[in-house]
């Protein structure tokens, strides 16, 4: 029997995955999350909406500050533009300028080349296998992602840490004025 964790062997093809789109659209001056960032500002795009960068965050399931990064370095690229926001007067409207329309095509052939190579044990991507691994694959993404720390990790680590009076009794005590 298998002793890997399903969530050790989710995170290894995560991780590995991720590398190899590094590799492969590093020749295209772009990062894995770069990629990320725009296709999905495309696909958000050909769904008729004017992403704002929290929209583009929340899609990618990133937090705003990595996403805020994400455009500049996009911008600075010249591959997206920024407008103002038809709704909001706060935001910047995203699109992908013609030079970021034309590198996210060269981009997204090189994903689905390496696409076809990574997913080949699966077989054929129409048939049974693909599809039952496409339904668990969108299970597990549908599953929230919690916050917080599980309670027994937070026991655990609260006693693990020494409290004033277990501190070590030779460790200089700060300065307090009488």
């Amino acid at each position: 029997m298998d002793t890997n964790t399903l969530g050790t062997l989710v995170w290894q093809l995560s991780t590995r995955w991720r590398s190899a789109v590094d590799r492969a659209v590093a020749p295209l001056g772009l990062t894995q999350a770069q990629y990320t960032a725009l296709s999905t500002l495309a696909a958000m795009r050909a769904r008729g909406e004017s992403p704002s960068q929290r929209a583009l965050a929340e899609q990618m399931g990133v937090s705003p500050i990595f996403a805020s990064k994400l455009v500049r370095a996009l911008e600075a690229q010249k591959l997206i533009q920024r407008a103002d926001h038809p709704q909001d007067a706060r935001a910047y409207c995203l699109t992908l300028s013609r030079n970021g329309q034309t590198q996210l095509a060269l981009a997204r052939a090189a994903v689905r080349a390496l696409e076809e190579t990574l997913t080949a044990p699966v077989g054929d991507p129409g048939g049974n296998a693909a599809q039952a691994l496409r339904i668990m694959l969108k299970a597990l993404l549908a599953t929230p992602v919690s916050e917080t720390v599980p309670p027994e990790i937070t026991v655990a680590r609260s006693a693990q840490r020494p409290t004033s009076m277990t501190a070590n009794a030779n460790a200089p005590r700060p300065f307090t004025a009488r």
